[in-house]
Formats: C-alpha cells, structure tokens, sequence
C-alpha cells in the first residue's frame, strides 16, 4: 500500500498494540489511518497516535475485503510442502516494517519431516527469529507463521520456534529488503 489512507471503523474492533502486542478493542465510528496493508494483517495508527494491527478477518471493520488466499503448489512431497511454506512465510509482515519476515532474513530454518504414522502428512519444523529480543509483536508474529503453515495441505503439525541466537542484524536482510527500505 503506497498512500495512507484515513478510514472510519464501521464496528468493534479487536487490535493488537504496537509495538507491546498487548491486545485492546477500537470502537465503532472511531477514525483510524492506514498506515499498512500487508500480508494477512492491516497496521492502523488511530486519533490518540497508537499504531495497532488489525487482522485480515476484521477487515470489514475497515471497510475493507480480507485479501484474497495465496494459490499454491499441489503439495504431496516434502520438497513442495517445503515450498509452499516458504511462500506463506513470505507473507507475513513485522506491523512496523513493509518486508516479510523471509526478506528480513528472519527465517534461519524450515525443514519438512513425513509423520511416521502416515507419509501423506508432514510436520514442519520453523527457526526463525525476531529484530530485537523482548520484541512485543514476537508471539502475534509467530502466531502468524504457525497459522499459516498449519492451513497448508499436507501439513499434520507445525513446530514454530523463536531462537536469538545468532541476534539477527541488518546483514541478514536481503537485498530486496535493504533496497526496499533505503538501506543501500
């Protein structure tokens, strides 16, 4: 999204503070300016200059359609479940940053294991982690990834693990991302 966009809520809304991800509810006729619409999440900055995020699902609360779902492979083999799962990350945004968590250089791992019990079925197995350790949005991140992964066919289980070791640093981000935000 290129323009902010100001907008009145049209209902009740449940939103995450950024950056604490404490959780807390904007009301109906309240003015709020779109700030971000990446990814499945919009980040709104409301009258009192609070940014929030609010969920895809809340985005006719906005007046808005949830984005479309993202086609992707018929997946069947750990190689393209593996894939699949590299395009939901791709969708997923830090609320104060417009670069997916991929691009960030936030991902260090996505490995795909067939369940013994049933080789149709996989688990998924995610390292990544955060800008900053104590990082607020952390958990609604990675609650993000989780459920991403966790809706992809053939996906029996989703093991969503936050390391800070290595810290991550601006030499991990790509350079779509450096380029995206001025960094060159």
């Amino acid at each position: 999204m290129a323009a902010r966009e100001d907008v009145v809520l049209t209902r009740d809304v449940n939103v995450v503070m950024v950056p604490d991800g404490n959780t807390s509810t904007l009301s109906q006729g309240e003015i709020v300016t779109i700030h971000q619409a990446l990814g499945s999440s919009y980040t709104v900055v409301t009258s009192y200059g609070h940014m929030v995020r609010i969920a895809s699902a809340d985005a006719d609360a906005l007046g808005k359609e949830p984005p479309p779902q993202q086609a992707l492979t018929e997946a069947t083999d750990p190689n393209s479940i593996e894939q699949n799962c590299w395009d939901v990350l791709r969708t997923v945004y830090d609320p104060e940053i417009p670069v997916n968590i991929v691009e960030l250089g936030l991902v260090y791992y996505c490995k795909v294991t067939p369940k013994a019990d049933d080789a149709s079925q996989h688990h998924v197995h995610i390292m990544m982690t955060l800008t900053a350790p104590g990082c607020g949005m952390g958990p609604v991140i990675q609650g993000d990834v989780e459920k991403g992964i966790r809706a992809l066919p053939g996906v029996a289980s989703v093991e969503v693990e936050v390391v800070l070791d290595p810290p991550w640093s601006r030499d991990m981000m790509s350079d779509v991302a450096r380029l995206q935000l001025g960094l060159f």
